[in-house]
């Protein structure tokens, strides 16, 4: 496996994943003045230097000598679920998509979930997103019939949860 926590050299690449891949699944969903206008790569380096610097986000890279994924992860936000573990995002770029690399990421975040001891896992994603909801159910993830207000877009967001008693696939 390939997976590694994010480096301050891995920003712009992160960045560029992270635009390319919401601009490949939300089109439709948000609006394309959004993802094209509002969304820049040069706009979102700063979050990962950030993240790499002062750890203010958990984040892992899929690097097989090209970055092409990565996961953020970290306690549950929710109050509901204090003691799960949460999937924050996981995006690969749309040109690496179908070799496998976020079953690879699925399967990184839920074991880190197992060894560090929780329970459960739990995930947020757009309700119209069926291509990552179809990844998600693939993990056994079911929803849990908590739903919410995306904070900046008219789109309701929806929560997957799953049990991890066992290890995972």
């Amino acid at each position: 496996m390939y997976i590694r926590p994010l480096q301050l050299s891995d920003a712009p690449r992160a960045a560029e994943i992270l635009v390319f891949a919401w601009r490949s699944a939300y089109r439709g969903i948000v609006s394309d003045d959004d993802l094209f206008n509002a969304r820049l790569v040069v706009n979102r380096i700063a979050r990962f230097e950030d993240a790499a610097r002062n750890k203010t986000e958990e984040i892992y890279v899929f690097d097989d000598g090209i970055i092409k994924a990565f996961i953020s992860v970290g306690t549950c936000r929710d109050n509901d679920k204090p003691t799960a573990f949460e999937l924050g995002s996981i995006y690969v770029d749309p040109f690496m998509q179908r070799q496998r690399i976020g079953t690879q990421m699925m399967q990184y975040f839920e074991n880190l979930a197992i060894n560090r001891g929780f329970k459960e896992v739990c995930l947020w994603t757009f309700k119209k997103n069926l291509t990552a909801q179809a990844l998600y159910k693939k993990f056994d993830y079911t929803q849990d019939g908590t739903k919410k207000p995306h904070e900046t877009f008219n789109e309701e967001l929806i929560r997957y949860t799953k049990n991890l008693k066992e290890q995972p696939k």
